[in-house]
């Protein structure tokens, strides 16, 4: 009989310690409410103990998604607890995700605790948390590294106190799928009580392993998987959902287990979360990447237009990827325009309709033709614009391979017109030089990525930036057919959110 895997998506929290990332409130909801359509089970909101910005994303989060479990991670501590409860208690199925590490080298040297004492913290903050709620997911951080025998007894421990749901982490990514799946199974053969729970895995990418030890996982009897889109996550990241998920529909004939995710919200998700991230999908990277499905070799091409089949394994449509004949330009309709938005998802308000046909109109005096990329671009750079405390107004460029770039930009702050000019090594940073200068709001450029959105000489760039101001690090996306245009815009948007949460005490990434 065909078992069903849930998931657990942890973008939100483990994705979101991807170094350089930082998602604003408004920006984390967005995300959940696309993990919800794309039908995961439990979403991992947040670690609500971090700081007041993260307890109040965790709280919107749990309040604005009705059709999953939401859970905060929490440390074995009664503070960590009870702000995990406060934060996830208006979800409709709200859930704790405790944990405490079991590993020799994690216990004697970051937690400088006996076994027992981990044992008995075990038992006290387990009961904690299933006094707040039922769903209590119990961790054992290092299992992979942990002795067995001490292991057996941790989960047993947890059971008792009233975990639902044991969760078995990889958590530096050293394991190797025959290793993880012997794990897995001694678990279920040694630990008293285990069937009446389930089992959960959280597999880190260290060694390029996750998703192979997480599909090991489930086939020697794990419940749940905890992965991220794009693989987000601590260092190398974690199991990739896109890339478990696509394994067990397209090797139905090794893998029999179901799930609840809509594939074809699989291209959109990714898309977003690389969006709002700052962080690019590889070229390569399986599944998602812009070359999953392309065909350069005259031999994969003839193959190609003879048969899909011989070199696709799976269908660029079963991921979101949909071709239409349909061309937008500047002669196309409200209406033609409108029945795009619609096939890709979007529903909009007739304010931001009217706004997004403007802005389409726009760039189609720019375009020949307007692509669903093109769409998707100009849509989500104005979906997560941020409140601007300063608009550009107009810009000026002066650059050549034998002349020193000089830019003058003009902002907007409120009633008044700042003009400044600046010089830099080419175009792009006189620019930035220049709106720090009118700006008086000085940040460090950490992160600069730049990419076509859409293929020809018209096409969109799309650019990313992460930025440093008083240790704390910010994100700013603009996008546009002028990538000078594009860098400015986006450089002011990571501004204007620098701007708004240092000016009201808030917290960006902390750079410690």
């Amino acid at each position: 009989m065909t078992r069903r895997i849930r998931i657990l998506d942890t973008t939100l929290r483990d994705g979101e310690q991807t170094p350089g990332v930082s998602l604003n409130l408004e920006e984390k909801t967005a995300i959940a409410r696309q993990l919800e359509l794309l039908g995961v089970d439990t979403i991992e909101a947040g670690f609500a103990i971090t700081s007041k910005g993260d307890f109040e994303a965790v709280k919107a989060v749990a309040e604005t998604v009705r059709n999953c479990t939401v859970t905060s991670l929490a440390r074995a501590v009664e503070k960590d607890i009870d702000t995990a409860w406060e934060a996830v208690k208006g979800a409709k199925n709200p859930g704790i995700h405790t944990f405490i590490a079991t590993s020799d080298i994690h216990m004697k040297f970051k937690l400088r605790m006996t076994e027992e004492e981990v044992l008995e913290r075990t038992r006290t903050m387990v009961a904690r948390a299933k006094a707040y709620t039922d769903y209590v997911e119990f961790s054992a951080e290092d299992a992979s590294r942990s002795r067995r025998e001490f292991l057996y007894k941790v989960y047993e421990a947890a059971i008792e106190a009233g975990a639902i749901m044991l969760n078995v982490p990889d958590t530096v990514g050293y394991t190797t799928p025959d290793e993880f799946g012997k794990l897995i199974k001694d678990i279920k053969a040694n630990v008293k009580g285990i069937e009446t729970v389930g089992i959960s895995v959280h597999c880190h990418n260290d060694l390029g392993l996750a998703v192979a030890n997480s599909l090991s996982a489930i086939q020697n009897g794990a419940d749940l998987v905890e992965c991220t889109i794009n693989g987000l996550g601590e260092r190398a990241g974690n199991a990739a959902l896109e890339e478990i998920i696509m394994a067990i529909d397209t090797r139905k004939d090794f893998y029999d287990f179901s799930h609840g995710i809509n594939t074809t919200l699989i291209s959109k998700t990714s898309n977003l979360v690389s969006t709002l991230t700052g962080v690019n999908v590889q070229p390569n990277k399986a599944i998602v990447g812009k070359n999953a499905f392309a065909h350069e070799s005259g031999i994969h091409q003839h193959g190609i237009m003879a048969e899909k089949t011989t070199y696709e394994i799976m269908t660029p449509e079963s991921i979101g990827l949909k071709h239409n004949n349909m061309v937008l330009g500047k002669h196309s309709g409200r209406h033609a325009f409108e029945e795009k938005l619609k096939e890709m998802g979007y529903d909009l308000t007739k304010e931001d309709l009217n706004d997004a046909f403007i802005k389409f109109k726009d760039l189609a005096d720019k375009k020949k033709q307007v692509l669903t990329e093109d769409i998707d671009a100009i849509l989500l750079e104005k979906m997560f614009k941020v409140e601007e405390v300063f608009e550009l107004d107009q810009f000026q460029i002066s650059s050549g391979n034998k002349l020193i770039s000089t830019a003058t930009i003009k902002l907007k702050k409120g009633d008044e017109y700042i003009t400044e000019a600046a010089t830099g090594d080419g175009p792009i940073d006189a620019a930035l030089n220049a709106i720090d200068r009118c700006m008086k709001f000085p940040m460090r450029l950490e992160d600069y990525k730049i990419k076509a959105v859409t293929g020809g000489k018209d096409a969109m760039g799309e650019v990313n930036v992460k930025v440093l101001k008083d240790g704390h690090r910010f994100v700013g996306h603009g996008v546009s057919t002028d990538i000078i245009e594009a860098s400015i815009k986006a450089y002011l948007n990571a501004a204007n959110r620098a701007y708004s949460v240092i000016n009201s005490n808030g917290n960006g990434e902390s750079d410690e």
